[in-house]
């Protein structure tokens, strides 16, 4: 029989994409961009059938607040028949890599997050977000409490054994440095179990793949390098896309599910249309600037460059933890951003998940929409949570 759980604040999928490969039901997801379930509708309901989705719930995106408020009578009558409540509120008002703001709105989701538990009782949780959610808000020469510490005293109240720890996603087979958070609560046994059991599978786990844990950036993506060819995108006017060459590592096979692909085109592997000076720009940096490193002052000094980071990322090493923003980083053979299916790629999600919306946004835009980039950018890696599947089976 299936173990049945709920994806809260789930995003284009990924969490569930992974505790569907390691033989978990979903019931339903809750997440609130139009954008990202789209995603997950296309590939998890229309295609895959994974939820059994309760009548009393639309098929659509939904504000956790409203589904609480609304549904408050439906929720408390699951308890009992819930084995696991998965995911984690949106990070960015945590993020070391943004702006880390405390009164960021968007924080307030932990109290909301508490109370979808108060009311389902799940036997175990599994909880995920960024490095920064354990590190306290500065208030004059001090720090407050971390909301880890917030969410661990809650949960403890609520008769759960909880544990939490940083997990380098690069440990288990993700080509990408990155850390976030991972919290876990059960009523059954102690918390601490999930944490060992990741590492105890691991090398199985690998094996079962053909995989290891020192993939690559090239190991992910030389099998959709612009050199092999292009063709019209299937999906934006005026734009090329990449064909695929043959695999040239088990990482790519994985990926490509073992599928005769070569010299299709890849699912959003649209190249963005750079000016003929930015691909100047971009060769001179991938020759002159220490690969997987911000570029330096004096680079940005001649480029009259005023962003933050780019990053010219290494061809033999994983990459740096993947940001929403793309023009963050250049790929390490071809003087170009990645393309969204490239950064899929790196986050571990198969080449048949389709991402739907729209590629980009900039400005104003970006407080509401969530493109495809900022889909995957806030994804967790689907090999990591197939991971975090089974390990919480063996929980139960």
């Amino acid at each position: 029989m299936n173990m049945r759980y709920i994806d809260l604040f789930s995003g284009c999928g990924g969490l569930s994409l992974g505790l569907q490969q390691s033989g978990w039901k979903g019931m339903f997801a809750i997440e609130k961009s139009s954008d990202a379930f789209l995603t997950l509708e296309h590939n998890l309901i229309n295609i895959n059938n994974h939820f059994n989705w309760p009548d009393w719930l639309q098929k659509k995106n939904h504000d956790i607040d409203a589904v609480i408020s609304q549904h408050t009578s439906e929720l408390k009558s699951l308890r009992g028949t819930v084995d696991l409540v998965a995911g984690g509120p949106p990070c960015q008002g945590f993020s070391m890599a943004g702006r880390r703001n405390e009164k960021d709105g968007r924080n307030k989701l932990i109290d909301s997050y508490i109370e979808f538990i108060k009311l389902v009782q799940p036997k175990i949780l599994f909880f995920e977000n960024v490095k920064g959610f354990t590190v306290g808000f500065k208030r004059g020469n001090k720090r407050g409490e971390a909301y880890s510490q917030y969410v661990w005293k809650k949960l403890e109240g609520l008769g759960y054994d909880v544990h939490g720890k940083i997990v380098n996603f690069s440990e288990f087979g993700v080509p990408q440095r990155r850390q976030r958070f991972i919290l876990v609560a059960t009523k059954i046994g102690q918390a601490q179990t999930f944490f060992d059991l990741i590492v105890k599978n691991r090398a199985d786990f690998f094996k079962s793949k053909n995989i290891t844990d020192k993939m690559s950036l090239s190991d992910a993506i030389s099998d959709l390098t612009k050199s092999h060819g292009v063709k019209d995108s299937p999906d934006s006017k005026n734009f090329q896309a990449g064909v695929y060459s043959k695999p040239n590592s088990n990482y790519q096979r994985l990926m490509r599910q073992g599928k005769p692909l070569t010299n299709k085109i890849a699912d959003s592997h649209r190249f963005a249309r750079h000016r003929a000076e930015t691909i100047q720009r971009f060769q001179y940096i991938l020759e002159n600037s220490v690969a997987n490193l911000t570029i330096s002052k004096a680079l940005r000094e001649k480029y009259n460059l005023k962003k933050h980071t780019i990053v010219p990322l290494c061809q033999n090493s994983c990459t740096p933890t993947l940001t929403t923003l793309p023009d963050d980083y250049i790929h390490y053979c071809e003087p170009r951003i990645l393309t969204v299916r490239e950064y899929a790629r790196i986050q571990s999600f198969p080449d048949s998940y389709e991402f739907k919306g729209k590629y980009t946004t900039g400005g104003n835009r970006r407080k509401f929409e969530v493109p495809r980039y900022t889909q995957i950018g806030n994804a967790i890696p689907p090999l990591f949570s197939e991971q975090a599947g089974l390990a919480l089976k063996d929980m139960l």
